[in-house]
Formats: C-alpha cells, sequence, structure tokens
C-alpha cells in the first residue's frame, strides 16, 4: 500500500508508510539534563474568527497535549515562539493560556516555565512603559507558580538605543524577580523584528552585552536559552557562563549534538522541534542518563533532517508543521491554527514533513496518519 506524494517539482513519488510505531518507554524524571518543549496551542476550529480576530484557543485540546508532554517527563514552555505568541496569539490569549496550563501543571506535578514578554504594548513604546510591561506580564506569571522565561522583546528592540538600555531594562527586571529566571535571545531568523537585540547587528557584540547582563546578576540568572542556529556560537556562549547559570539550547538545527555536549561542558534543552519529537526525545534523554552518549545520538540524530524541514526558511513558520504533525499523530481533531496560519507551508513542504515524521515512527497510530495525509491531498485535488 502506498500513497501519492507531491515532490514539488510537479511531480509525485510513491511512498509506503510504516505499519507500526517506534517503541518508546516512560520512566523515572531525567537525571542529567533539564528538558523543556515549547508547546503549540489548539485552536478552537469552530469559532467564528479571521485571521486579525483574538485568538479562539480549543483550551481542553491544548491542555491535553501538555498533559502528554508532561507523562514522557518533559517540561512544558509555555506561551513562547511555539505558542504562535505574537503570531495570533496576543497577550490576553496568553495570560489565559498561562493561567491554565500552571495550574495543570499544578495538578499533576508537571514542570513548566512560562513566557514573560511585551506584547500587550502595540505600537511605539519608551523604555519606561516596556519596563511596565515586562513587570506586569513578570508579576502574572510568578502569581501562577510557574517560572519565568524573559523573552525577547520587539518593542524593546525599537525602542533601545544601545547596549546600555538592554543593561538597564534587564537590570531592573532582574533584581525584582522573586526567583531565578531564564533569559531568552531569539534571533532574527524566528522574528525579523528582533535584529539587532542586545543593541547590535554584530553577534560578537550583542553576545558580550548579553553575557555582561548575566554576569551582573548571576543569583537571578538560572539558564539562558539560544535561538540562533549557530552550534558554536552556543558552544562559545555556554563555555562563558559563571558557574552555576545552565545553558538551555534552543537551536532546532544542532540540538544532539549540543545537548549529548563535550569535555567541557553541555546544554539542557528549550526546544520546539520536541514538541513533534516528545516521546523520542525523552526515550533519548534517558538512554543519556545512563552515560551512554552514542545512543543518545543514535536516538536523536535521525530527527534533525525533520527539523531542519520543520524549521527552514522562513523559519518562523515552523510552527505550522509542528501543527500539520500534532493532527496527523492524533493530538487534535483538525488542522485549523489560531491566525490562520495552517496556510503558511506548501503541499510539498507537508508530504515532506509527513515522510519523514512516519520514517521516524513519530505517529502512534500510523493509519490515522496515513488518513488524515489523504484526507489533506484529496483537499488539494491529488487523487489517490
Amino acid at each position: 500500500m502506498t500513497i501519492r506524494l507531491p515532490t514539488g517539482h510537479g511531480g509525485f513519488k510513491a511512498y509506503e508508510p510504516r505499519a507500526e510505531p517506534l517503541a518508546v518507554t516512560t520512566g523515572s524524571p531525567f537525571t542529567s539534563r533539564t528538558v523543556f518543549s515549547a508547546a503549540h496551542v489548539v485552536a478552537d476550529p469552530f469559532a467564528d474568527t479571521t485571521p486579525d480576530s483574538p485568538a479562539a484557543v480549543d483550551w481542553d485540546a491544548t491542555l491535553a497535549f501538555r498533559r502528554h508532554l508532561w507523562s514522557h517527563g518533559l517540561g512544558v514552555a509555555e506561551a513562547m515562539d511555539t505558542a504562535q505568541r505574537g503570531m495570533g496569539l496576543d497577550w490576553a490569549g496568553a495570560a489565559e493560556l498561562i493561567r491554565r496550563s500552571a495550574a495543570e501543571a499544578k495538578s499533576v506535578g508537571g514542570l513548566i516555565a512560562c513566557g514573560v514578554g511585551t506584547d500587550q504594548l502595540t505600537g511605539p513604546a519608551t523604555l519606561a512603559e516596556v519596563r511596565a510591561a515586562y513587570e506586569e506580564q513578570l508579576a502574572l506569571v510568578e502569581e501562577s507558580g510557574a517560572q519565568a522565561i524573559l523573552m525577547a522583546s520587539r518593542a524593546l528592540a525599537a525602542a533601545a538605543q544601545g547596549p546600555e538600555d538592554y543593561l538597564e531594562v534587564y537590570g531592573h527586571l532582574l533584581r525584582q524577580a522573586a526567583e531565578p529566571v531564564i533569559l531568552h535571545w531569539l534571533g532574527p531568523m524566528f522574528d525579523p523584528a528582533l535584529e539587532g537585540y542586545w543593541g547590535s547587528s554584530d553577534l560578537d557584540a550583542a553576545t558580550d552585552t548579553f553575557l555582561d547582563v548575566i554576569a551582573a546578576h548571576p543569583d537571578k540568572v538560572d539558564g539562558i536559552k539560544v535561538s540562533l542556529l549557530e552550534a558554536q556560537r552556543e558552544i562559545d556562549i555556554r563555555r562563558r557562563l559563571p558557574q552555576g547559570v545552565r545553558c538551555y539550547t534552543g537551536d532546532d538545527f544542532n540540538y544532539p549534538e549540543l545537548i549529548a555536549g563535550d569535555d567541557q561542558g553541555f546544554s539542557h534543552a528549550l526546544l520546539g522541534i520536541f514538541d513533534p519529537l516528545g516521546p523520542l526525545a525523552a526515550e533519548a534523554v534517558r538512554v543519556l542518563d545512563t552515560g551512554d552518549a552514542q545512543g543518545f545520538r543514535e536516538l536523536l540524530d535521525p530527527t534533525v533532517e525533520l527539523s531542519r524541514h520543520l524549521f527552514q526558511a522562513p523559519t518562523r513558520f515552523y510552527k505550522t508543521g509542528v501543527v500539520f504533525l500534532a493532527w496527523l499523530a492524533g493530538h487534535q481533531s483538525h488542522f485549523t491554527m489560531v491566525g490562520g496560519l495552517q496556510s503558511a507551508r506548501s503541499l510539498p513542504h507537508f508530504a515532506r514533513a509527513y515522510e519523514l515524521a512516519d520514517g521516524l515512527g513519530l505517529f502512534p497510530d500510523p493509519k490515522l496518519a496515513e488518513e488524515r495525509m489523504k484526507t489533506l491531498l484529496n483537499l488539494y485535488g491529488v487523487n489517490q
């Protein structure tokens, strides 16, 4: 039995779907790495909305997906880029998501950290207004009982005149944070509005400012998440961190080698690709917990091709592939996204994502995934 998949060059190929999923197990909490999956939101497909409307979220399905991640031992990084923060999910929706997910985490004993930004600002803002927006969101996350992730701010990138403004704003926030936070450096490939973050488009200069912020407040920084898609830069930053400050890789191109590490250290993880890879990623980390770095790489290295496919330029549209795979895997009943973002990738892109994910055994029910892929193909006029 084969399925006809478009190749992107006007032709088709016959693909034979996998019959059985990859066998994975659940087990004790991880011991060698702290691992978060940034999680997507499930849209309400029956809401009468437009791409410009506030997000309509299916809360039951959204929280069920988080329970799925927690069941495999992964932490949830909530209200982050993967949840379409600033790309369909506004601050009101993010605030509700944080409240609900934090309460759910508390009820099941799950690890959770939530994004703190400034997206309630809708126009040009002063530095004082940026600080106040950050403070409002930090207070909500802390009140929810979740760890805070200080996200990069479009408003700060627009308002800051140089590195000193970043040092002042972040220093102010870190001084008042109740518990150590995670700092997040999101590169412009994920959000073009963040070009020149930390006061310079020169990444070496920006890195120095980023590290200056941490060095001034090491007791208030649990760790950093670096999403620049440059493995060597992350390694260099990791080696310059103060003792006790962790590096959480956000590199969806090079995560196996960065998590495995070297004789001078390793990265923990906070990754969008661990949304579709959840059970397999958890299996790999448990192998790493035994000291078997080679076994870890043997499990995780084959997933990189899928991740690079989903995160190909324009990288910010990777969320479309993540939600598409969640639909095929049966984690939601439809392929609809907030903001109408399901239209952001092409049919050949979806076909390749299906082929790669199926080849890895990511679908708990391969037959369901095949049927749903055929439904999409039929919708586009591809007869089987």
